[in-house]
């Protein structure tokens, strides 16, 4: 798959998880801040780590000024890996996010976890007023 089909495929999984008020909730969020920055990649956990590495991705993710999305999602052909999309208001709030104690905690306890990286892509989001 390339870069462009990963989007789309997460995109739809967002529409497929969240609830109809959420998403719509989540759209006029993302139009109202427009978003600057956003990253998808791929992580890949040690072999039968993968619920545990989510469960610890998703810790403060809350608490993370700037984020708008953080979206984890399980890979249907692999059954390591996790795909993450993430956008921000800015590339700046992204890099101030790693700094957080609540971030810099999950790292160290998601590290061990962590058996590789696949396809990474940093992008601008394009809000509906943009396309």
């Amino acid at each position: 798959m390339n870069r462009r089909e990963h989007l789309a495929a997460m995109i739809a999984m967002a529409a497929a998880v969240l609830p109809p008020h959420q998403l719509r909730a989540l759209e006029v969020q993302v139009e109202e801040m427009v978003p600057q920055y956003g990253l998808i990649g791929q992580m890949i956990a040690k072999p039968g780590q993968r619920a545990a590495l989510a469960e610890i991705l998703r810790e403060g993710t809350d608490a993370m000024p700037g984020n708008l999305v953080y979206l984890i999602g399980e890979d249907s052909d692999n059954n390591d890996a996790l795909w993450i999309v993430e956008i921000w208001t800015d590339k700046d709030a992204h890099a101030a996010s790693l700094s957080l104690p609540v971030v810099q905690a999950a790292i160290a306890k998601g590290r061990p976890l962590i058996g590789g990286f696949g396809t990474r892509a940093e992008f601008r989001p394009m809000t509906k007023t943009q396309t």
